[in-house]
């Protein structure tokens, strides 16, 4: 009983991801996104596009890693992509993770080790996960008048830098894209 009432006590500390903000808005809507929102569509993302993947993807591993990245926003806060992750920013993420983590019973070091794995991007299942971590937010811009982008002056140089990357996961999921953010590029969305 003691192992579930952990469990339990996890999950409710995990709630506090919805009160995480994002600085983009979900398509049509003029709020901004919350962490868990993006969670949950990263991870029905990378499901519908798993066929796209540059490299085979063990999908299940894909979506425990896009589950867990964001966790140690609860203590950390979200960052906007497109500023500088600094090492203190991760430092203090991979903190929150532990701290969320030390809730659970037995040995979770398979967690902590998927969100490693995730944040160096060097495997299959990394590289695709951190191609469709970019995934949301872009259509959030490219359907939504470029409102992130224009909001934090962020230049079409570095969204097209930072988003190339996708292309480690999958060059087909990236040329459509690429393709979209010529297209904003040239609509005036993207400058």
């Amino acid at each position: 009983m003691k192992s579930i009432e952990s469990v339990l006590a996890f999950i409710v500390e995990i709630e506090k991801l919805k009160a995480v903000q994002r600085k983009t808005r979900p398509v049509g809507l003029q709020r901004y996104e919350n962490s868990a929102e993006h969670s949950w569509h990263v991870c029905l993302s990378a499901l519908m596009l798993k066929d796209y993947a540059d490299q085979p993807v063990d999908i299940d591993r894909v979506i425990r890693m896009l589950l867990i990245h964001d966790l140690g926003e609860i203590d950390a806060g979200d960052t906007i992509i497109y500023a500088s992750e600094t090492p203190e920013l991760k430092e203090e993420e991979e903190t929150g993770l532990k701290r969320l983590l030390a809730i659970l019973p037995g040995d979770t070091d398979h967690y902590l080790a998927l969100w490693r794995e995730f944040e160096l991007g060097e495997s299959a299942d990394a590289k695709f996960a951190k191609a469709i971590d970019r995934v949301p937010p872009l259509l959030h811009n490219l359907h939504g008048d470029g409102h992130s982008w224009r909001d934090h002056q962020v230049p079409k140089e570095k969204v097209f830098d930072l988003n190339s990357r996708i292309g480690d996961g999958s060059q087909a999921l990236w040329a459509v894209l690429k393709k979209q953010l010529d297209g904003a590029v040239e609509d005036g969305l993207l400058k």
